[in-house]
């Protein structure tokens, strides 16, 4: 429960603010009915408050949403316009690497990209070895360099 404890909140809110929004809005349809004389039909209730519930969705949830969450996405999913430099630093240090360790430094290298999965997939959150980070130069000092 607290590990998604703001999702729940937002839930919350959204359903707080979903009730309430019909709430009211079965009030206004009552009063309106009431004014013209005539007793409030719920079924046109609901034509009336789908219309203007949907219209809230789309012009301010769904605008909100994509723009959060769709550039969320692409950013996750490594989009050109979300990869800033970290190609440019990636083949810098792979450089290094090879100009230090020499042919040791092409195994490191093969190793750390399938771990942090850098060619095929992304890598997990959390999902650092930190044994393997530790000991990622140890092999080249062992003599594998120049």
């Amino acid at each position: 429960m607290r590990r998604y404890a703001y999702a729940w909140i937002t839930i919350a809110f959204f359903l707080v603010s979903l009730i309430l929004h019909w709430w009211f809005a079965w009030l206004a349809f009552a009063n309106d009915a009431a004014s013209h004389g005539q007793l409030p039909d719920f079924s046109e209730y609901l034509v009336v408050a789908g219309r203007d519930t949907f219209e809230n969705w789309q012009s301010e949830f769904l605008q909100l949403l994509w723009q959060v969450v769709g550039l969320a996405y692409f950013l996750y999913v490594g989009s050109p316009s979300s990869k800033e430099n970290d190609d440019r630093a990636e083949a810098k240090l792979d450089a290094i690497m090879r100009m230090v360790g020499g042919k040791d430094a092409e195994e490191l290298i093969a190793d750390l990209d399938r771990h942090y999965l850098r060619t095929h997939g992304h890598a997990q959150p959390h999902g650092h070895d930190a044994e393997l980070a530790r000991s990622a130069g140890r092999d080249l000092r062992k003599g594998g360099g120049r």
